[in-house]
């Protein structure tokens, strides 16, 4: 595992209407690192977690994932390093069962047979996910959690250094939030989570990043800046709920 998987140097985009969703990111990221990526709509989240599975490619600064600078000519190779799981899970699962959706990825990388089976196996196992119970159900008929962790399951499948995820909580009723929190907190992987559950980004991760119009606003402690309550409202963000509880305290919170 790379020491520092992902480097971004002076990394700014706009898109075709001229709007500047990134401006002049510079970041780097640590192996096993868990990162919460918090910030208003519109603030770039998912602009720089697309650029680092080459989705979207720098216009200018560059992106360094693994060894392989982020442009055309790798992209099979950064895809094969990030897994990018999306907000919405029908935007990511598309078969008809469940191990048809976890194996695509694997088996259109060549693998067949017992070396297949024993992948989608060990991802589906991972996200707690019986492969004999679920294998041959369609994503469809699955509950948003369900869902979530078949998602997961297909990115795992890939054996990525690096998963990133957009609003991983989001549409979760309050058991399936718990479900998928204690999942990521088992995965011994890079993670950059991008959420507006500034309860999870607190349970989650020791680091969090803010953007504000393309630009990072801080990089540091998670506990210090949940503890900042002007600082979260300037930036059109709600403190974490247990913040106002009277019987919460935020020095407690498990990192």
């Amino acid at each position: 595992m790379h020491h520092n998987p992902v480097l971004i140097e002076n990394l700014s985009y706009s898109y075709p209407d001229g709007t500047k969703a990134l401006n002049n990111i510079s970041l780097s990221i640590q192996a096993s690192e868990r990162i919460a990526l918090i910030g208003a709509n519109g603030s770039g989240k998912s602009t720089l977690q697309f650029h680092l599975n080459g989705i979207f490619l720098p216009q200018t600064g560059q992106i360094t994932v693994g060894q392989w600078p982020v442009t055309s000519q790798n992209l099979t190779e950064i895809r094969n390093f990030v897994g990018l799981v999306f907000q919405n899970p029908d935007d990511q699962l598309f078969m008809s069962t469940v191990w048809e959706d976890v194996s695509f990825g694997p088996r259109n990388r060549g693998l067949q047979g017992e070396q297949l089976q024993q992948r989608v196996m060990e991802a589906m196992e991972s996200v707690n996910i019986d492969p004999h119970t679920y294998g041959q159900r369609n994503p469809d008929n699955l509950s948003g959690g369900e869902k979530k962790r078949v998602a997961i399951a297909g990115v795992l499948a890939m054996q990525p250094q690096i998963l990133v995820l957009d609003e991983p909580s989001a549409q979760l009723d309050p058991r399936s939030r718990r479900q998928l929190l204690e999942l990521l907190k088992t995965l011994p992987l890079t993670q950059l989570v991008a959420t507006h559950d500034l309860d999870l980004a607190l349970e989650l991760c020791d680091r969090t990043i803010v953007l504000n119009q393309g630009q990072i606003v801080y990089d540091g402690d998670t506990l210090r800046i949940m503890n900042d309550v002007d600082f979260l409202q300037e930036q059109a963000l709600e403190p974490p709920l247990c913040y106002s509880r009277p019987y919460c305290n935020l020095a407690d919170a498990p990192h």
